[in-house]
């Protein structure tokens, strides 16, 4: 995991270029990953996201009533304000802080630095590509941090709390590993009806991470297999090998557990 400066930094980063994308193609312009949002609803969202988070920092807990009253300056105004209040948040804590999260394994201002970076970064890709524009190039730190996070964070963990949540294509799981590599990283993902298992670096080459052992490997530079795994890509410029079945599973749960 990256130091809380980075993420503090990243996120910064993030926000910048996504408001740059929305002030470049305006509000209306439709978002091809986010159905029926135009850019000024996917603005919006982001800003609504990072008030909440703020919220949670000052309070300790999800604030209630939400969400707030739209703000009449308009969503560029309503991000720019809402980063403000979530920089000044989180610069105000140490990352080991205690605060609540929806992750039960990390209760900690950190979590909320690494999250808000990496929801920064896919949305910032969603307004470059609604707005025709190139994709801005992922830091590669961000991006294996962000394919950590999906796995572990969200896959993993949604799928072992909620399993009955994910139906057929959980139940039907028989366990084969996917190895899913990002330029020297690998991690090993093991889907069985009680949830997803996945081991990283070190332990998923225990495991027998690599490509000549996994019923199914997807494999690519850090960038693409972040995109890829949170369906702003399909898999143009990585190597899919193995059971196609398997790798099918694999992001139909990703899916699932991010929505």
């Amino acid at each position: 995991m990256l130091s809380f400066p980075r993420h503090l930094a990243l996120l910064e980063q993030e926000y910048e270029r996504l408001r740059a994308a929305a002030e470049a193609a305006g509000p209306g312009v439709p978002v091809p990953a986010c159905p029926g949002w135009t850019l000024a609803d996917l603005v919006s969202h982001v800003a609504e996201v990072y008030l909440h988070k703020a919220e949670i920092l000052r309070r300790g807990a999800p604030p209630e009533p939400w969400p707030p009253p739209p703000d009449p300056a308009g969503p560029v105004r309503y991000l720019d304000r809402a980063c403000a209040e979530l920089r000044g948040e989180l610069a105000a804590r140490e990352p080991g802080e205690a605060v609540f999260t929806w992750y039960d394994p990390d209760q900690t201002v950190g979590f909320w630095a690494r999250r808000m970076a990496l929801e920064s970064v896919v949305h910032r890709v969603d307004a470059e590509l609604a707005a025709g524009l190139p994709v801005s190039p992922v830091p590669e730190d961000l991006a294996l941090d962000g394919i950590d996070e999906i796995l572990v964070v969200m896959l993993a963990f949604e799928t072992g709390k909620y399993a009955a949540e994910f139906g057929d294509g959980l139940a039907k799981a028989d366990g084969r590993p996917v190895a899913v590599v990002a330029g020297e990283e690998r991690w090993l993902v093991r889907a069985t009806p009680a949830g997803v298992e996945v081991a990283r670096g070190e332990r998923a080459a225990e495991a027998g991470a690599v490509a000549a052992t996994a019923a199914a490997t997807v494999a690519g530079a850090p960038q693409d297999v972040l995109l890829w795994a949170w369906g702003r890509q399909g898999t143009e410029g990585l190597t899919v090998s193995g059971d196609g079945e398997l790798v099918e599973r694999l992001r139909w749960l990703l899916k699932e557990s991010t929505q």
